[in-house]
């Protein structure tokens, strides 16, 4: 299949061209007195092309009353465009409409609401602010997947239908194929042997504890895919569907972990400054006028690291009014995390040992017995967007700390073996990729950076 012409490299054009052949949707078109100027856009860019149609067209009169969201074909001649702010323009030859688009076409010629827009997820990537945003949406997780193979690791597809709760915290969306209005009982409880896979079933919350048995085989392995949890949070930060992105490095202790951290944002920003520039430059004009700032200090600073016993300290001392009292014990909210980037530091902050009683299982326990190898990195705008750790790679350790917390380690006996079979000190984090985009466009909402968000008490298209 030969490439077809695109707005995008049609706006680009060296020289003029002949004999061209172009689809897209129609933005807008006006009427002078024997022609029609339509503003064509077919997703590659954020820029129209426009489109002279004139009275020679064998149906220019049918041309009249193209109506904005029509998709139509057009033939013609790229010729240089004599009106300002565009090089290029389309003479017509031929045009045929494709599919029409009646009157009641939602998105017409004015600035429509993020509310309203989410009300029709399937038409908004038609609009400016969301057609840039799957733009740079799809970019960058192609630079996602060029980030760990530049440095060697493998991507490894992990189950999104698991046995286990990696989290610890119950969250989970079962999965079934019992009959709802016959659920087989046994002893009271429900017969899970009765089910498809002979045992209860969930979606996963992370693919973080199956991605670690290919590190400890493979050496830097990472996991990049969707993420579910029944978590009834219905705040602008959270959805029950969104995409992790979890590395996890052999050999490697806390320190790797946040050099790896660190390393991937900053290389994230600059490739989005670089490659996505007209697209990111939209959210910089009209969504977050201090975008490029934010960016920048994120880019060209290095990350302040410190424990979170002195975080602690830190927020006590601040005389700030917070919602939310800092104590030692209690995990850093929203807020406090938005303090130490935003206004004590002014720059990037990644905290680490935090206490184990508010961290996973699997986290490696410092020797004080108190916190484990835990971090966090925080970012002006959002707070946390890394959670990570050190993993406890000592058998008895992992087993008795299973146990502490309630857990059976007989469902967890592949992950004890790994323990036991040629053990190595790893680690790894968890990157939420929508506040990743939340923080490259300055979007306060995680609903508006998701094709089709999945929300409590919402599930449409």
């Amino acid at each position: 299949m030969q490439n077809k012409p695109t707005v995008k490299s049609l706006l680009n054009a060296g020289a003029p061209i002949q004999d061209l052949e172009l689809t897209g949707w129609v933005r807008t078109r006006r009427d002078a007195k024997d022609f029609s100027f339509i503003e064509l856009n077919d997703g590659s860019c954020l820029a129209n092309i426009q489109v002279i149609a004139d009275v020679a067209l064998d149906n220019y009169a049918a041309v009249r009353h193209i109506a904005t969201g029509a998709a139509i074909r057009v033939q013609g001649d790229l010729v240089e465009s004599p009106g300002g702010g565009q090089n290029w323009e389309i003479r017509a030859t031929a045009m045929e409409v494709i599919g029409a688009a009646p009157d009641d076409y939602p998105l017409q010629k004015k600035r429509h609401s993020d509310e309203f827009l989410r009300t029709i997820a399937h038409l908004r990537p038609r609009t400016n602010k969301y057609g840039a945003m799957f733009r740079i949406r799809s970019r960058l997780a192609q630079a996602v997947h060029g980030f760990f193979e530049a440095r060697g690791f493998d991507w490894i597809h992990t189950p999104i239908i698991t046995g286990a709760d990696c989290e610890g915290a119950g969250e989970l969306f079962r999965v079934t194929t019992l009959d709802l209005d016959d659920v087989p009982k046994q002893n009271g409880s429900i017969d899970f042997s009765r089910d498809f896979f002979g045992k209860e079933a969930n979606l996963t919350v992370s693919g973080q504890l199956e991605v670690e048995t290919y590190c400890l085989s493979l050496g830097n392995v990472y996991t990049f895919g969707p993420t579910f949890r029944a978590e009834n949070s219905n705040t602008s930060r959270h959805v029950a569907e969104f995409w992790m992105i979890e590395p996890e490095m052999a050999f490697a202790d806390l320190n790797d972990n946040m050099d790896l951290g660190e390393e991937m944002i900053r290389h994230l920003v600059n490739f989005v400054r670089e490659e996505c520039r007209a697209d990111l430059d939209l959210f910089c004009r009209f969504v977050d006028k201090s975008l490029p700032a934010t960016l920048d200090n994120i880019a060209d600073n290095d990350f302040i690291r410190l424990p979170y016993t002195e975080a602690v300290e830190i927020l006590q001392k601040s005389g700030q009014n917070f919602e939310f009292k800092p104590e030692w014990g209690k995990d850093l909210q929203s807020e406090h995390e938005r303090f130490l980037t935003e206004q004590h530091f002014k720059r990037p902050v990644i905290v680490f040992d935090y206490p184990k009683d508010i961290k996973a299982f699997y986290m490696r326990q410092n020797d004080d017995g108190r916190t484990v190898a835990a971090m966090d990195v925080l970012v002006p705008s959002i707070g946390e967007i890394i959670g990570g750790s050190q993993r406890e790679e000592r058998y008895d350790y992992l087993e008795q700390r299973i146990i502490e917390l309630g857990f059976d380690p007989a469902d967890y006996w592949w992950y004890l073996d790994l323990r036991k079979y040629g053990s190595a000190p790893h680690s790894g984090f968890g990157l939420g990729f929508e506040r990743l985009l939340m923080l490259l466009t300055g979007a306060a909402n995680i609903r508006d950076v998701i094709p089709f968000p999945r929300t409590p008490n919402h599930l449409e298209f």
